[in-house]
Parts: C-alpha cells; sequence; structure tokens
C-alpha cells in the first residue's frame, strides 16, 4: 500500500487514475483539459491525477516541439493545480530540475529511459513527493524491483512502477501480461501506461507512431491481469497533438477506457464499492 496525493493506492484500494495531454502545448488546453478529466474521473468516482510534461527531451527529432520549459511550464501547472483543485504529476529528466518541481507538483515522474539513473532515482525519492517509476522499455518486470528499492531505501516508500510495454524487435513494443503478477508479488504498487504502450517508437519518419485502437484491449487485460492505477494520455484532438498524438484518447474514449477497466475490477472483486 502506497500512498499518492493524499490517495492509498495498492490492493483493495480504488482505481487511481493518471491522465492527461502528453505536454503543455499552451496555457489554456492544459487547464480545459483539466476541468474536463477532473469532471469525467468524479463522475466516475475514481481517484485523479493530471498528468503534463513541460518539457519532452527525449523526443525521436531535435525539430519536434518539447514544450514551454521547466519555468514557464511549473507556472502553468501551478495554476492549474491551484484553480482546478487537482492533483498534479510531472517528470523530470535531470536532477537540478527536481527541487522546482517538487514546489509544485504531488508526484514526480521518471521517464522509462531514465529508470536505472541511480541519482535522479533517489533526487526524486528524497523531494517527499509520490514518484511514479517508468519500467524501461529495456528492463525485465523482476529486474525493475531494483530501481524501486533505489527509492524505497533512500527513504520514500510511496513509489508506483509503470508498465509502458517492452521493445520488440524495431519499431514496436509488447506488453507481457505475466509483468503485473511479478511486480506485484514483489510487493510493488503497479500501473499500467495503456496509451505508451502501443507506441510504435521512431516509425513515423522523424517521430514515434501509434495504434490507438489497440489502447481499450490492452487496458481491459491489464485490469484482468491485476493493476492498482491506469495512466493515458488524453487531448481533445489526438490527430492534432502536438506529441503523441496515435496513442492519445480523445475523452469519449478515455471515459469508454476507465469505465471498462472499471466494470472488469468490479467483476475480480478489486474494486471497491462505491461509497
Amino acid at each position: 500500500m502506497i500512498t499518492l496525493a493524499g490517495h492509498q493506492v495498492g490492493p483493495g484500494q480504488k482505481l487511481f487514475v493518471i491522465a492527461g495531454p502528453d505536454v503543455i502545448e499552451s496555457e489554456e488546453l492544459a487547464l480545459r483539459h483539466a476541468h474536463l478529466l477532473k469532471g469525467i474521473t468524479q463522475k466516475l468516482g475514481v481517484p485523479y491525477a493530471f498528468k503534463c510534461s513541460y518539457d519532452k527531451a527525449n523526443r525521436t527529432s531535435g525539430k519536434s516541439f518539447r514544450g514551454p520549459g521547466l519555468k514557464e511550464g511549473l507556472r502553468v501547472l501551478r495554476r492549474i493545480r491551484d484553480e482546478v483543485g487537482v492533483p498534479i504529476l510531472t517528470d523530470v529528466h535531470e536532477t537540478s530540475h527536481v527541487g522546482p518541481a517538487a514546489e509544485v507538483v504531488d508526484i514526480i515522474q521518471i521517464p522509462a529511459f531514465l529508470c536505472r539513473q541511480t541519482d535522479l532515482v533517489e533526487a526524486v525519492a528524497k523531494s517527499g513527493r509520490g514518484v511514479n517509476l517508468k519500467k524501461g522499455q529495456f528492463v525485465a518486470p523482476k529486474d525493475i524491483v531494483h530501481s524501486a528499492r533505489k527509492a524505497i531505501e533512500s527513504g520514500n516508500p510511496n513509489v508506483l512502477v509503470t508498465e509502458r510495454g517492452a521493445t520488440f524487435g524495431y519499431n514496436n513494443l509488447v506488453v507481457d501480461m505475466r509483468g503485473f503478477l511479478q511486480m506485484r508479488e514483489a510487493g510493488l504498487s503497479v500501473c499500467f501506461d495503456a496509451t505508451h504502450s502501443v507506441q510504435l517508437p521512431s516509425a513515423g519518419n522523424g517521430e514515434t507512431a501509434g495504434e490507438r485502437k489497440y489502447v481499450s484491449l490492452l487496458a481491459r487485460s491489464a485490469a484482468a491481469a491485476g493493476i492498482d492505477a491506469l495512466f493515458t494520455e488524453v487531448h481533445e484532438d489526438p490527430d492534432k497533438a502536438l506529441c503523441d498524438g496515435p496513442c492519445s484518447l480523445n475523452p469519449q474514449m478515455f471515459e469508454d477506457v476507465v469505465r471498462s477497466v472499471l466494470a472488469i475490477r468490479r467483476a475480480l472483486g478489486h474494486e471497491p464499492a462505491a461509497s
């Protein structure tokens, strides 16, 4: 059992939902999505954190949109937190960003490509904020335990490990459903990133492509396998999104996916009754 943004996450608890646009495209768009997603998750009765990046530092091409950067991005996220009243999750790529981010957000995410970077993992853990550790595409489920322990042994037990697919040859990912059980048996709280898992990395001629049609299928499968949280990227018009549009859901798709995941969890006795 862990605590993220004041919510208990783990077996017997409500599904914790993380969702939002991939990157801050504009202040207005980010605010609009935060209000919209708060409304959907309140209707569904699930705890929620708004996710958005201020800097996509690992885009395929140097010409791709990265976001507004640290200072402006954190200003926008602070405004969302204060005006919309939702917990905030964002990712950091450098240890120097951890302190400023921790002053604003509730959960700090460690990107998948950086999940083994000891200095970064320990700095995020020592910030005292919740930790969302993305499992690298090159890391086996049993091996991510070592990265999680770096955070836990730095004094922070509130570590969520997020599955986002494993490299399957070139330009493709696959999700091994056995991994959810393996990570939970190791004592980890587990999240499924249903949108990044359908990426086709770098397959779009200088950008990452994706197969949105498989998001719901994989989310339902993960719910049956056993997860504690669900991560999705949501955009009002995915085909016009500036980052990861082919993988993102529109708001109605998002609501439908969460509803189907909750239905499976209830059928299995994993989701507590609504209070």
